[in-house]
């Protein structure tokens, strides 16, 4: 739920945007402040785990998940969904390091690379599938269909409760785990501005994203002082550690810019329906299903660094040739062929990361390790629905319905084909400095 929630809102966000009369920087409010609050929480979410009992937090964080999806659903104002999905976040940083948690501590350390090799490869389809998931759904009715994505939560999330009760493992917590309120308030200030500066328009974005990075920097210091931070920086200094979460910032950043962007420009500009979008998607779903598994035995023999960087490269060289697309580009024999190699390149990386990171960590730190991962995954996916709806905006340029509207004129067509060009170009650049990063990493350790 957690992580079909973060993704899904990307083929069903131009309904919501016309049900609810949202403009693009209310939509981007609408996917950021459940990625903000998620991002910011995850870390508290595995503290009080630990504190009162994993599998505890996890059903509070299930139930809570589920209420303030109803809560979106019931959404009739752009305001009253973005506060319902901050609330939504936050339920989900309480619960999905439960879930990475029980896992680890499910399996000896000799198996739990294996394990944690498959608890990536369900996050990654099941974000993948969010698209998938979106379009079948608004392919079945009237304009108010896009509500039944978020209801559609009270049954897996009973599911989810029920297949908890019966098969966690339980454990009593430890009464003297400190909680680091402190750092996620830091946290979510700092990320928080920064967002709001890259999708404000006007005198105050700047402002607004100098407060933030004021705000990520006094995080830092806190971290460093308090006894119990919520992130020990020192893990840092494991070269391998930081490099890997580096990577992991620039690929997310590159693939879920575009994977955000991409339905909302075939649904607006190319014309196509939710359920073409919904099979577009699909073979990145798929893949990820399929290699998962053999790529995390590869890594094992060969080292992850090598598998990240032949991924992400593979993933460069798709979003080129989205860049360079022509303003209606042939869909089905360029852009799904082109999406279905991102796929590919994707499916290469997403074991070899989770295994990267957390071979790096000690055995005291794999729950820290996992968590910080995690947050840099959510941390990327916030930067890059923010800064890239500003730069696809910037260039739309002004006069015309918008970027992300349904229109068929051809100013629209070629301004939105300009947004688009940047927004793939840009994550083209991320995802090879990805792909360097990891190179440069294999050829330290030969």
């Amino acid at each position: 739920m957690g992580f079909i929630d973060s993704s899904v809102t990307a083929v069903a966000l131009p309904a919501i945007r016309a049900s609810l009369g949202a403009s693009l920087e209310g939509a981007q409010w609408i996917s950021a402040a459940y990625l903000l609050a998620m991002t910011a929480l995850v870390l508290v979410g595995g503290a009080m785990g630990d504190r009162f009992g994993i599998a505890r937090v996890f059903a509070a964080g299930i139930v809570s998940f589920v209420v303030f999806s109803l809560a979106c659903a019931a959404a009739v104002t752009p305001a009253q969904m973005i506060v319902a999905r901050a609330l939504q976040g936050l339920a989900a940083g309480v619960m999905v390091p439960g879930s990475m948690s029980l896992v680890s501590r499910a399996y000896p350390r000799a198996e739990r690379g294996a394990a944690l090799g498959m608890w990536a490869a369900a996050s990654a389809i099941t974000t993948a599938s969010g698209p998938v998931l979106g379009g079948l759904i608004l392919s079945w009715g009237g304009p108010e269909i896009w509500r039944l994505i978020f209801a559609l939560n009270l049954p897996l999330g009973l599911v989810a409760w029920l297949l908890l009760r019966r098969y966690a493992l339980t454990d009593p917590g430890q009464p003297g785990t400190r909680i680091d309120v402190g750092g996620a308030v830091l946290a979510t200030l700092g990320l928080g501005l920064i967002a709001a500066g890259l999708t404000t328009t006007g005198p105050l974005a700047l402002p607004l994203g100098l407060a933030g990075v004021i705000g990520c920097a006094a995080f830092t210091i806190w971290e460093r002082r308090i006894a119990h931070p919520m992130i020990r920086l020192g893990m840092f200094a494991n070269r391998a550690f930081a490099m890997a979460n580096l990577a992991t910032f620039l690929l997310y950043f590159a693939i879920t810019g575009v994977g955000f962007y991409l339905p909302m420009t075939a649904m607006s500009a190319w014309g196509r329906s939710p359920v073409e979008v919904t099979l577009a998607m699909l073979p990145v779903s798929i893949l990820i299903a399929v290699l998962s598994a053999p790529v995390g035995r590869l890594a094992d023999r060969i080292g992850p660094f090598v598998l990240m960087a032949s991924g992400a490269s593979v993933v460069a060289v798709s979003q080129l040739g989205l860049a360079f697309s022509n303003p209606a580009p042939p869909f089905w024999t360029w852009v799904v062929p082109l999406i279905a190699l991102s796929g590919f390149g994707i499916a290469l990386v997403v074991a070899p990361l989770t295994i990267a990171v957390m071979r790096e960590a000690g055995e005291a730190e794999q729950g820290a390790a996992s968590g910080i991962n995690n947050v840099v995954a959510r941390a990327a996916t916030l930067v890059a629905v923010a800064l890239l709806g500003r730069v696809a905006a910037e260039a739309y340029g002004p006069g015309l319905p918008g970027f992300g509207l349904t229109s068929d004129t051809p100013a629209h067509l070629a301004a939105t084909a300009a947004g688009f060009a940047w927004i793939a170009g840009l994550a083209a650049a991320g995802s090879g400095a990805s792909a360097v990063v990891s190179a440069l990493q294999i050829t330290r350790r030969r």
